[in-house]
């Protein structure tokens, strides 16, 4: 069975967080909601997630803070974090926001709808990865098996031509 998709939310206002668990509702993606950076790490250290919602400005470890730890972890440098501000459009914000590696930036009041499209196309990268992972594992597997066989076939084949030294004029 398929693990569902996880979409990580990083706010310290609960009631954002409540708000873009009402956003996500319906879509493929079980959202995870923590109220700091710092939770957020932990986080990350026990779950696997399609994408971060992660708030920019927070208390203690802001969001920028925070994506850097994310992406100088092997573990989850490739998770895609979309940042979420009610910063006003200052434009050196969201050039901060992709310098630590974010893959969108929005400002708050952004389109509801936006956001459920962007998180379903990473939600569905994130499946279609782990198919692909899946997938690839099952032709290592399989090459496996093939060599195993083809390995006991060549042995056999050695076997039989060294009991009937006319079995190799034969074979040529």
């Amino acid at each position: 069975m398929t693990q569902m998709a996880k979409a990580l939310l990083v706010d310290d206002r609960r009631e954002n967080l409540m708000a873009l668990e009402a956003i996500l509702q319906g879509l493929p993606v079980q959202a995870v909601a923590v109220e700091s950076g710092e939770a957020a790490l932990k986080q990350l250290l026990v779950d696997d997630f399609a994408v971060i919602l992660l708030d920019a400005q927070m208390p203690d470890m802001d969001g920028f803070e925070t994506a850097g730890h994310i992406k100088r972890r092997e573990r989850t440098r490739h998770v895609p974090i979309i940042f979420l501000t009610a910063a006003d459009r200052d434009a050196q914000l969201a050039l901060r926001g992709y310098q630590v590696g974010a893959v969108d930036y929005l400002t708050k009041p952004f389109d509801p709808w936006v956001l459920r499209a962007k998180v379903s196309v990473f939600v569905e990268l994130w499946v279609k990865t782990r198919q692909l992972a899946a997938q690839s594992d099952l032709v290592r597997e399989r090459d496996a098996q093939w060599r195993v066989l083809t390995d006991a076939v060549d042995e056999a084949t050695t076997l039989l031509h060294a009991d009937d030294p006319d079995a190799r004029d034969r074979a040529v």
